[in-house]
């Protein structure tokens, strides 16, 4: 019998970042080009919360004002990499929007499934936008 690699998913913490209006949410732009959403890998003995607000203030350098306390959305891609991954994502409200560039972050845009066309996207983003209903977060 063939070896059989081990099943294996990146799991991510996201950030819901709305606007206003709550009808489109934040992706940010790495150095590399590619959109994300905000947040990363979900570190052992860390909560979602505790994660989201390290990560966006690494990425970011945001304060976190508040973050949900139960996830808004799940997704499963294949990621820009070929590997399988999975996000869940929280609404997240941060205390405002000038964030310091990174290599993780050198620009940020609101968006909706109707403006993802010209973005060079990680598959998440397109997900995401799927499932995306402004009046739940009205």
């Amino acid at each position: 019998m063939a070896d059989v690699p081990p099943s294996f998913y990146r799991l991510s913490i996201k950030a819901l970042i709305l606007n206003e209006a709550k009808d489109k949410f934040l992706i940010m732009q790495e150095q590399k080009g590619i959109w994300e959403l905000p947040g990363g890998a979900l570190e052992y003995g860390e909560s979602p919360q505790a994660d989201l607000r390290r990560e966006i203030q690494e990425e970011m350098g945001l304060e976190v004002a508040s973050v949900a306390e139960y996830p808004s959305y799940f997704v499963t891609f294949e990621n820009s990499l070929g590997n399988w991954a999975s996000n869940v994502v929280y609404e997240t409200i941060v205390t405002h929007l000038d964030f310091t560039p990174s290599d993780e972050c050198v620009a940020l845009q609101f968006v909706d499934a109707s403006c993802l066309s010209d973005l060079y996207l990680e598959q998440n983003i397109i997900q995401l936008a799927e499932q995306f209903k402004p009046e739940r977060h009205q």
